[in-house]
């Protein structure tokens, strides 16, 4: 089974991959200016720590990330960017809940970033990515008839502890790792696993 600890050596191994000029954190979307949170702005019920009521096969959790409005009315190619240089170690790709998780190192230690209801996946497993370049999109006009408007947005986490590793599924090849989305019933739960996307940024940009 793959772990987060032999994916570690990919992330210090493509630090010699990188460009000089990418080593800070930048917002995941296209802006004018990418270091600063105000250019984010969230869905109606995207706030970090909402309680979400219980719905059908799904108990009610506290939310553990933000869900980030689509920034203009590109509905063709609007991209989505790592916020930091990393490596991914997780991909899924398959529909509305397509989502990639990348882990990251920096002065202050390792952290895990998850980008969830995206489209259009322009990287590899074990690939090395900088924040200049995409790594996915927001769903175009045909995605969101085909799966529903309510994904006109995509999901963005901050984990402060490693994903879960899962067994091989043949559907998800290359999905190797869940993150705790649905796994935060308490607000002590919400503390252990994650960093407040908004505050994590906005200290570090």
């Amino acid at each position: 089974m793959v772990t987060v600890s032999n994916i570690s050596m990919f992330v210090l191994l493509s630090v010699f991959a990188l460009p000089s000029d990418v080593g800070k954190l930048l917002i995941p979307l296209k802006a004018i200016n990418r270091s600063s949170t105000n250019s984010i702005v969230l869905t109606d019920i995207g706030e970090f720590g909402l309680l979400r009521k219980e719905r059908p096969g799904i108990p009610a959790h506290y939310h553990t990330g933000i869900d980030i409005k689509r920034p203009s009315d590109n509905y063709i190619s609007e991209p989505i960017f790592a916020i930091s240089e990393g490596v991914v170690i997780s991909k899924r790709t398959d529909g509305p809940y397509a989502q990639l998780i990348i882990e990251h190192q920096d002065e202050k230690g390792k952290f895990w970033t998850l980008y969830e209801h995206i489209a259009g996946v322009e990287v590899e497993l074990y690939q090395p990515v900088t924040p200049d370049r995409p790594i996915a999109r927001f769903m175009n006009t045909m995605e969101l008839d085909k799966h529903g408007w309510q994904f006109d947005h995509f999901h963005f986490e901050v984990l402060k502890v490693a994903p879960t590793p899962l067994q091989k599924d043949t559907t998800k090849p290359e999905r190797y790792f869940s993150s705790y989305t649905l796994a935060c019933y308490t607000r002590e739960d919400l503390r252990k696993y994650f960093h407040h996307p908004l505050e994590f940024l906005s200290e570090r940009l």
